[in-house]
C-alpha cells in the first residue's frame, strides 16, 4: 500500500466554447473557434501548465442542441485528441465514444492507436447513447431501451479489453538478423461470440504503452454503476450535493470491493461547473451577465430538456411539478444520472425552477466564487469521501481554464491536495493506477492466423 499522501485528480472538460451556453455570445473568442484545432491545443497547454490529469471531450453521434441558437455539434474526439497529444507532453486525453453506434474492433483500434501516438495518455469514456436522434442517424426508428443499451455495452467493453490484450507485452522481438518480428505464440485470437457481437481478433496493432487505454464510465443508473464497478478505472458522475456524492462514492467503492477489486483502483470524479472571479461578488456578476445574455426562457428550456418534461408544465417561481416527475422517470431512453442528480437537489432544497436553473450547468453542480471558494469546495468533497477528483467545466474558454490554473491550482498545491509536477508519463501514472497485464499472458498460447 502506498504511503504517499492522497492527492486529487483533475480533468478539464472542453465543452464547446465553455460550460455556459452563452459563452459563444460573450465574445471572448470567435464563435467558430470550436472548429479550430488551435483553440483546443491552447486550452490543453494551459491545463498542462497546471499539471492537470487530462483533457476530456464529450461527444454524441447526433447534432447537439438547436443550431439556430448557438454552436452545435462537435468535432470527432479521437481526431481532436490526437492533435492535442502532439501539441502537449504529459496531459492525458479522454475520448467519449458510444457503445451503441460503434463496433468493438474499429473503436478498440482507434483508441489503441491514440494510446500509441500519445505515448500512453489515452482513455475511453464509455457511454451508451440515449435519445432517438442518434438512432435515426443509424437506420433505427428509436433508441434501444436502457437495459438493452447496457447489455450491448458490457459485451462491447469485454471485447475491447480482449483485443487490447491480444498481443502480449513481449510479443514483439524485432530481430532483424533472424527476420523475426513477433512471437506468433504471443499474438492471440479472441474468438468472441456473444449476444451482440462475434469478433475473432487479434487486434492489428501491438499492445499499447498503458497496456490498455484507461477506461472511464459516465453513468449513474443501476446498469451504469454495475458496468463501472466491473470494468472502469474512473467514473465521471453528476451528484450535486455533498450527501449524494458521499453516498455514491461509498456505494461504488463497496461494489468494486465486492468484485474483488481494490477500491482505490476505481476513481470517482464528479463534474463541477465553475464561474471564478477574484472575489465572490465578481464571480456572481460574471455569472449574472452570462445568464442575462442567455435569457430565462432558454434556462427554462434547459431544465425541461434535462428532466424530460414539457416546458409548459414548468413555472419559474414554483417547485418542480412533482406529480409529473414519476412519468418522466419511466422514460427508458433518457440519461438517468443527470435526471436523478437534479431532482434530488431540487427536492432536498425545495428549489424553484428558477433556482434550479441557476444551480446547474451542463447537467452538473455549479459553483461561482473566488479561487479560495472553488478550492474550498473541491477540498470539502475530496476529504469527506465524496470524490477522488473532479471533471471541470469552466463557464468560458480560455479564461475559465486560465483562472483555474493560475489561481485555484496554487491554493490546492499549498494545501497539499494537488501535485506540483508530473511524476509519470502516462495517464495511468497521473491517476495512480497500475498497468494491467494481458489476460492472455498466463494462459496456454493460441497461435494467431
Amino acid at each position: 500500500m502506498s504511503t504517499k499522501p492522497r492527492q486529487m485528480s483533475i480533468g478539464m472538460n472542453i465543452l464547446g466554447l465553455g460550460g455556459h451556453s452563452s459563452a459563444w455570445r460573450y465574445g471572448e473568442v470567435d464563435p467558430l473557434s470550436y472548429l479550430d484545432i488551435g483553440y483546443y491545443q491552447n486550452i490543453a497547454r494551459i491545463s498542462e501548465r497546471g499539471t492537470l490529469d487530462a483533457i476530456f471531450l464529450a461527444d454524441g453521434p447526433a447534432l447537439a442542441g438547436d443550431p439556430g441558437g448557438g454552436p452545435s455539434g462537435r468535432l470527432e474526439p479521437t481526431l481532436v485528441l490526437t492533435a492535442i497529444a502532439l501539441a502537449t507532453e504529459r496531459i492525458g486525453v479522454i475520448a467519449t465514444a458510444s457503445t451503441s453506434y460503434n463496433d468493438p474492433y474499429n473503436l478498440a483500434r482507434r483508441l489503441a492507436s491514440l494510446d500509441h501516438l500519445s505515448g500512453g495518455r489515452a482513455a475511453w469514456n464509455i457511454v451508451t447513447t440515449a435519445g432517438d436522434a442518434a438512432a435515426r442517424n443509424f437506420g433505427l426508428t428509436g433508441a434501444p431501451v436502457h437495459d438493452d443499451r447496457y447489455g450491448r455495452a458490457e459485451e462491447f467493453v469485454d471485447i475491447a479489453v480482449k483485443l487490447w490484450d491480444s498481443w502480449e507485452d513481449d510479443a514483439i522481438i524485432a530481430d532483424r538478423a533472424r527476420g523475426v518480428f513477433a512471437d506468433r505464440d504471443k499474438v492471440h485470437t479472441i474468438d468472441h461470440e456473444g449476444g451482440h457481437f462475434a469478433v475473432r481478433g487479434p487486434l492489428n496493432i501491438p499492445r499499447s504503452p498503458q497496456g490498455r487505454p484507461v477506461l472511464v464510465q459516465a453513468g449513474s443508473s443501476e446498469h451504469g454503476k454495475s458496468l463501472a464497478a466491473r470494468s472502469a478505472d474512473a467514473v465521471f458522475t453528476a451528484q450535486t450535493t455533498l450527501e449524494d456524492g458521499q453516498a455514491f462514492y461509498a456505494e461504488m467503492k463497496a461494489r468494486a470491493a465486492a468484485l474483488g477489486r481494490d477500491p482505490d483502483s476505481l476513481k470517482i470524479m464528479p463534474g463541477l461547473s465553475t464561474v471564478i472571479g477574484s472575489t465572490e461578488a465578481e464571480a456572481l456578476a460574471r455569472q449574472a451577465e452570462l445568464d442575462e445574455i442567455q435569457g430565462i426562457e432558454a434556462q427554462l428550456g434547459q431544465v425541461a430538456q434535462r428532466l424530460q418534461l414539457d416546458r409548459r408544465h414548468l413555472k419559474l417561481d414554483e417547485e418542480l411539478p412533482w406529480h409529473l416527475i414519476g412519468d418522466a422517470l419511466r422514460v427508458e431512453n433518457g440519461s438517468r444520472g443527470f435526471f436523478d442528480a437534479q431532482i434530488n437537489l431540487a427536492r432536498r432544497e425545495k428549489l424553484t425552477v428558477r433556482q434550479l436553473a441557476g444551480r446547474i450547468r451542463s447537467g452538473h453542480r455549479l459553483v461561482a466564487g473566488s479561487p479560495e471558494q472553488i478550492a474550498d469546495t473541491l477540498e470539502e468533497w475530496f476529504v469527506n469521501g465524496a470524490a477522488d477528483g473532479f471533471n471541470l467545466m469552466p463557464d468560458m474558454f480560455p479564461s475559465g481554464a486560465e483562472v483555474f490554473v493560475d489561481h485555484v491550482v496554487p491554493i490546492l498545491r499549498r494545501r497539499g491536495l494537488f501535485r506540483t509536477e508530473y511524476t509519470g508519463t502516462t495517464l495511468r501514472d497521473h491517476l495512480g493506477l497500475e498497468r494491467p497485464a494481458s489476460q492472455y499472458a498466463a494462459v496456454p498460447h493460441a497461435v494467431a492466423a
